[in-house]
């Protein structure tokens, strides 16, 4: 709580911003996952006074296992220190991302956002054409067939694309049966699990979103005109961000080198919504 001049108080409601893609190393700032919002999303839920914690999405996905790891947590803490989630979509709340919305007790969105994306995607690269004619021969040794299953460097076997397919609807069924424990509404439509996406209007009639709106007037509606929030988890500093400080010599190059192909990745799930 907060005094102002005439001696009234204001409710001070957390935010917590969870921004890009989800389980990705970066080498100039943290991913998203677990490990990494814990003390934010700690902190946050230990505002005594707050009767409510706000979270932040714009995420475009990621990791099945860290967007699930995220929801729980937050639904913990959510009924341990007994407090509403109100979850703001900003850009793009897009499978892991949406998934992670899904702790919200509302989710409010722009009408222009876009929410959905509820499937599971496996990409890669096949090069062994490319090694063909470099004159490379590639030789691995394995103890179980199954160890080199999808291996870019080999032709793809029909039986380890089954595997994969069986282990994706699995991943599948799951989501679908969270979005339907999470939001009992949901409109009769044949294309709500195939993967598909939608505006933050159409995902309110749909039954994927709450209302249209932005978080101050959500929260001002809720708790008050002179509600406040605070941000949790100020990010690092300019040159901490663009240095990488904290890291040295072939530490920092692995992770520069790590981080590049994760950089790529996130750029491809954005580029999927036009963003």
């Amino acid at each position: 709580m907060r005094f102002n001049l005439f001696g009234k108080k204001g409710t001070v409601i957390p935010v917590v911003q969870v921004a890009g893609g989800i389980g990705m190393t970066m080498p100039l700032r943290s991913g998203v996952s677990s490990a990494s919002l814990e003390p934010h999303l700690v902190r946050a839920f230990s505002i005594k006074a707050a009767p409510a914690v706000a979270i932040r999405i714009n995420s475009p996905g990621g990791s099945a296992v860290q967007s699930h790891l995220i929801h729980k947590r937050i639904r913990q803490l959510a009924a341990e220190k007994k407090k509403a989630v109100i979850v703001a979509v900003e850009d793009v709340a897009a499978s892991g991302g949406y998934m992670i919305a899904l702790a919200g007790d509302e989710i409010v969105v722009d009408a222009s956002s876009i929410v959905g994306s509820i499937g599971v995607v496996f990409a890669g690269f096949g090069f062994q054409r490319l090694i063909d004619k470099l004159g490379i021969e590639r030789r691995v040794h394995t103890a179980g067939e199954a160890k080199v299953i999808l291996d870019p460097f080999q032709p793809e076997k029909e039986e380890d694309v089954e595997r994969l397919k069986a282990l994706q609807r699995e991943v599948h069924e799951s989501f679908i049966g969270l979005v339907k424990a999470c939001r009992p509404r949901l409109a009769d439509n044949p294309d709500l699990f195939t993967g598909a996406f939608w505006s933050g209007e159409r995902a309110v009639a749909l039954g994927l979103a709450d209302r249209v709106g932005d978080l101050h007037a959500v929260l001002k509606e809720k708790y008050g005109e002179d509600v406040e929030l605070k941000a949790i988890g100020a990010e690092r500093g300019f040159l901490r961000r663009r240095l990488g400080l904290g890291s040295r010599g072939g530490v920092e190059a692995q992770a520069m080198a790590e981080g590049a192909i994760a950089v790529i990745e996130e750029r491809m799930l954005w580029n999927r919504y036009g963003l």
